[in-house]
């Protein structure tokens, strides 16, 4: 049966760096056999301006029917003059939650082609290996209640709520101790239960949830000494499980490792491996229209898709191995560039993988 791929550009880059994507899409279509079919549609701001929401109804259902979901990139000052409720970042938040997408999976890989691209020293970095799996749907992002309010002193305050529940911790861990288990069989559980009792909880859960998989060594770290562990020593880590906010800001952290954030891909799944997949960048206003981005992000989240939802892991493999030998050839986009490299654009960086796929 015909897979169906829902395609979502989104604002500043984002169009042309999925356009990349779906370049390579269409090969692997056209010269490879895979049997997907694809359409796109509006999402965040460019939603916002057409019908005046993030996310319209029509197409948070043409993602339910979907397969999958490839994601660009939403959001950029054009409209953060808006109320919260209907900026562009509200759009992934909604689609995150109405899909059930509770699982993000981000790796942090350094291709040994960009050891030198690294923030660090490559004999910290060389080899880098690291999957961070983060809760996506619950947390602090998404707990209630919320928002602005005056105080009786006239004063005003914002407030949000940090709510886990055991069952949500629960569902995240099984997938954190399955990754590992295909790994190193090691896992570290990032959480701050010296100060939170909702971390308290998660690190009692995780704990529980580890007595099922006696292969895998279980850690517990808190975020700030991880963080700090992260950028000290980062091949201690195999796989890292942590809630929505540790992980949207570690996950970050761990992208400049490997030389650039415009190189690392993101799956978000739902219970049946259902997913969105999303470069882990933003959609960097400043270079957009330009053609300057570096696809090659987006074009490893359609390898992840491949790999995760559809069990084409021999497709993944050829676009990870295009990449791969696109970035031996010394092709470089301006984020990843040094001296003696060959300084691309998008389009021309799209030219190479389509070329290396042959």
């Amino acid at each position: 049966m015909t897979k169906k791929v829902l395609v979502l550009p989104g604002d500043g880059i984002g169009p042309e760096i999925v356009g990349q994507a779906t370049r390579v899409l269409d090969a692997l279509i056209a010269d490879h056999g895979l049997d997907m079919a694809y359409e796109s549609a509006l999402v965040g701001g460019s939603s916002f301006d057409e019908h005046g929401v993030p996310l319209t109804d029509e197409v948070l259902e043409k993602a339910r029917q979907a397969d999958s979901v490839l994601l660009g990139a939403v959001g950029g000052p054009k409209w953060e003059q808006f109320e919260i409720a209907v900026r562009p970042e509200k759009a992934l938040l909604k689609l995150r939650s109405e899909l059930e997408l509770f699982g993000n999976l981000r790796p942090a890989i350094l291709y040994p082609q960009l050891a030198s691209a690294s923030s660090l020293k490559p004999e910290l970095v060389s080899g880098l290996d690291v999957l961070i799996v983060r809760e996506l749907t619950g947390g602090i992002y998404f707990g209630q209640p919320r928002g602005i309010r005056t105080k009786d002193n006239g004063e005003r305050e914002g407030f949000n709520t940090y709510v886990y529940s055991e069952s949500e911790i629960e569902r995240i861990a099984h997938v954190a101790f399955r990754a590992a288990m295909l790994r190193d069989k090691r896992l570290c559980s990032v959480d701050k239960a010296n100060v939170l009792e909702v971390t308290e909880l998660w690190r009692e859960v995780m704990t529980r949830i580890g007595k099922e998989y006696p292969e895998v060594e279980l850690t517990h770290m808190y975020v700030d000494n991880a963080a700090m562990q992260l950028v000290r020593a980062p091949k201690q880590f195999d796989v890292m499980v942590t809630g929505n906010m540790f992980g949207d800001i570690l996950s970050d952290c761990a992208a400049m490792l490997t030389g650039s954030i415009g190189m690392l891909p993101s799956a978000s799944l739902d219970a049946n491996g259902k997913g969105m997949y999303e470069p882990i960048h933003g959609s960097a206003p400043d270079i957009a229209g330009q053609n300057k981005a570096n696809p090659l992000a987006t074009i490893l989240s359609v390898s992840m898709m491949l790999r995760h939802s559809f069990g084409e892991e021999a497709l993944a493999d050829k676009i990870e191995n295009a990449v791969s030998t696109v970035l031996d050839q010394g092709y470089r986009t301006g984020d990843i560039y040094t001296d003696g490299m060959k300084l691309v654009s998008t389009t021309e960086m799209g030219d190479a993988v389509l070329a290396a796929l042959k």
